[in-house]
Parts: structure tokens; C-alpha cells; sequence
């Protein structure tokens, strides 16, 4: 008899589950005249590619016609040495923006896109915890105070995927939630007029924290990755469909106050375990072709958001100017126009 109940009950939690998750998966689904698109830029990984970054920046203003930007202040690039700071590269960026009235997320922080997520000078590497904290502190100020007067900046980001705790751990450390509440209030202070954005991993994050913490939410998505682990290893895809980022989001906004939401991150670059200059070009495309290019613009127009940072325009430009392959860079013209 128990056991009859048992099972009942069983199956009727499974049907509830079932249902509710039908409805959580209910979204409006944009339009795609509705849909926009921007990119990452990075100087950083312009020289990793060993590209002329001004050239590779204005080809994404000009030839792309990108009109939504994400830059980064890295913090090595912008304080090179202590106390000493440089703001020529990001200078530029930003005058170039302004003159074509592009739309600018402007990230400031320690841990910022690229790997190795966190981006400490040589010279911070010694310093104790508190020290470098007082430090990141104090970059931050000196370049939101230089950059919160420019027309082109819309939206600052503080961090890059802050609670994503296991990933760069070594780089990192562990999360200080309090410091990361300092660095926001900061921001906020310098600038009490444009919002703060808190972005979360789409695959494995919680995104309530980054939810709560920011007045914009930002989730990174990736479908082709290396997975590392001891049961399994190499490229994979994973399992997912666009419903999970539904479900996902719409799980977070019954509990919380619903807020403007981006996919952040959008990745149409390859994942490998070493540089892309030293990877042969048929293993690149083997792990972000064309059809995967395409697979993925798709996928994301069904997640129910309607804004997208593609990430990976640097590698496209590459790949136009030194492989011959402009494959990559003429398909995202066609979301630009």
C-alpha cells in the first residue's frame, strides 16, 4: 500500500515538473527584425592574434558596421606600471565610437573577457590581497572618472563573470562577494547615471546573484567547447537546446524584479588549447565553421532574448586578412546591416 502511494506521489511530482517546465520554456521569441547585435573588441586580443589593433578596430566600426560595442579596460594595459596610468588605447577606442555614435559597454575590473579571466600587472602579483584590492579600487576610479563624461558609453560592466568560481580559480582565487559590492558601489558613486551590468555564465551560473547585483543582467553562451575532465575529454557540444535559456531566465524573473537582460557573450570563435596562430586553419574551422557559425546565430534568436555581444570578431578579421578565409567576416556583415 505504501509503496502504491509512494509511486502515486512520485508520479504525480514528475507530471507537476513536466508541466511546469513547459510553461517556464514559454517565451516570446523576437522577431528578427526586433533582434541586435554587437561585439566584444579587445586590444589585448588583437596582439594575441598579432593583428594592428587600430586596424582590425576601425574594420569592425567601418566594414562591419557595428553599431553596439563591448571594451575593456584591461587593468595591465591600463596601469602598467604603479600609480602610472596609461589611456591611449582606450582613448582611441572611445573617440573613434563617439565620431560613428556607437553604443558602448564599458568593462572595468580585475577579472575582465579573456583568458586568463583574471588580469593582474606584473607588478600586483607580490601584493598582498588587501593591497591589490585598494589597488583595483583605485584603477577603477581613475578610468571611470576619465571615461563618464563620453556620449558613447551607455552601460558599465563591473567584472566578467564574477561568480563563475571554479573557472580561472587558479588566476583568481576565491570570490569575494563584499569587494565585488565595493567595486559596484564605487562605479555607482563616480556615476550616478548610467546603469552597472553584472554578467553570469549561461551554461553553468546561478544568475540570481548576478541578477540581484546589477541593474542589467548579461549571460554568456556557448555551445562548442573542450571539455576537461577525468570521464571526458576533447570538443564537445553541449546537450542543450534554446529552451534552457528560457526556462533559466524566466525561473530567475518569478522570484526577482525583472530587469533589461543580454546575452553578453556569444561565442563564434573557436575553444582550443592553445593559440589560435599556432592551430593548423582545419582545426579552427573544425571547431567553429561556418555551419557552426550559423548554428549558433540560430540557436541564440530562440532563447527569447532579443540583444547579442558576439565575441570573436578579432579571429574573423584574422582569418579574412591572413587565411584567406573571409567566410566568417561576411556573415556577421549580414547582422549588421
Amino acid at each position: 500500500m505504501f509503496h502504491q502511494i509512494f509511486k502515486h506521489k512520485l508520479l504525480s511530482l514528475i507530471i507537476v515538473l513536466f508541466f511546469a517546465l513547459i510553461l517556464l520554456s514559454l517565451s516570446h521569441i523576437p522577431d528578427k527584425s526586433e533582434l541586435k547585435y554587437g561585439v566584444s573588441f579587445s586590444k589585448f586580443h588583437s596582439d594575441e592574434l598579432g593583428l594592428d589593433w587600430k586596424e582590425t578596430y576601425l574594420a569592425i566600426l567601418d566594414d562591419l558596421g557595428v553599431k553596439r560595442l563591448r571594451l575593456s579596460a584591461h587593468w595591465p594595459m591600463v596601469e602598467p606600471k604603479m600609480g602610472e596610468y596609461n589611456f591611449e588605447e582606450l582613448d582611441y577606442q572611445i573617440a573613434e565610437a563617439e565620431k560613428r555614435d556607437v553604443e558602448v559597454i564599458f568593462a572595468v575590473g580585475r577579472r575582465l573577457p579573456g583568458w586568463p579571466e583574471c588580469h593582474d600587472p606584473d607588478w600586483a602579483k607580490e601584493l598582498s590581497q588587501e593591497e591589490k584590492n585598494n589597488r583595483i579600487l583605485s584603477y577603477i576610479k581613475e578610468t571611470v572618472s576619465r571615461y563618464k563624461d563620453s556620449s558613447a558609453i551607455k552601460i558599465w560592466q563591473v567584472e566578467n563573470e564574477p561568480f563563475l568560481g571554479f573557472f580561472g580559480r587558479s588566476h583568481c582565487g576565491e570570490f569575494d562577494d563584499d569587494f565585488l559590492d565595493k567595486e559596484i558601489n564605487l562605479v555607482k558613486q563616480l556615476d550616478t547615471t548610467r546603469p552597472v551590468l553584472i554578467t553570469d555564465s549561461g551554461e553553468f551560473g546561478k544568475w540570481w546573484q548576478a541578477h540581484n547585483e546589477g541593474d542589467h543582467f548579461g549571460t554568456s553562451m556557448y555551445l562548442y567547447v573542450w571539455w576537461r575532465n577525468k570521464y571526458i575529454g576533447g570538443p564537445i557540444r553541449y546537450p542543450i537546446t534554446p529552451a534552457f535559456f528560457r526556462i533559466k531566465h524566466n525561473f530567475i524573473k518569478l522570484f526577482n524584479e525583472d530587469k533589461p537582460a543580454m546575452v553578453i557573450e556569444l561565442s563564434a570563435e573557436p575553444w582550443l588549447l592553445q593559440p589560435i596562430v599556432e592551430t593548423p586553419l582545419d582545426v579552427q574551422l573544425d571547431r567553429m565553421g561556418i555551419d557552426k557559425f550559423n548554428e549558433i546565430i540560430e540557436f541564440s534568436n530562440r532563447t527569447g532574448f532579443n540583444t547579442f555581444y558576439l565575441w570573436g570578431a578579432e579571429w574573423w578579421y584574422y582569418l579574412k586578412k591572413h587565411e584567406n578565409y573571409p567566410e566568417h567576416w561576411a556573415r556577421a556583415q549580414e547582422l549588421f546591416r
